[in-house]
């Protein structure tokens, strides 16, 4: 098994930035992906970012491209989502995910995740 906790959610000003967190434990060799997912009230959750622990290849969705960045640090078995110039649209509750393999958009396909934390960007 693999566990994942998230931190660094919280509540901020439109413009201002985040870093979230991931902490990954357990059976971790067993995944190659780590990726972020964020999910709006009455919205489905949506695929932000993705990374793989060996080569560092990442994924953006569109709507956070140039302003979101996804790092980790191997080392620690960590994965970070640093989010600048936050809008009221990025609010949501965002959950950390890892899969075995390939790098991939569809939420079910990644077998562990997080409890998720909150974000909340205000006007």
């Amino acid at each position: 098994q693999v566990q994942l906790v998230e931190s660094g959610g919280g509540l901020v000003q439109a413009g201002g930035s985040l870093r979230l967190s991931c902490a990954a434990s357990g059976r971790t060799f067993s995944t190659d992906v780590v990726a972020w997912f964020r999910q709006s009230p009455g919205k489905e959750r949506d695929f932000v970012a993705g990374i793989k622990w060996g080569s560092g290849s990442t994924l953006y969705a569109d709507s956070v491209k140039g302003r979101f960045t996804i790092s980790r640090d191997n080392a620690k078995t960590t994965v970070y989502l640093q989010m600048n110039s936050l809008k009221p649209e990025d609010t949501a509750v965002y959950y950390c995910a890892a899969r075995y393999q390939f790098l991939v958009l569809r939420e079910s396909e990644y077998q562990y995740w997080g409890q998720g934390t909150q974000v909340t960007v205000s006007e």
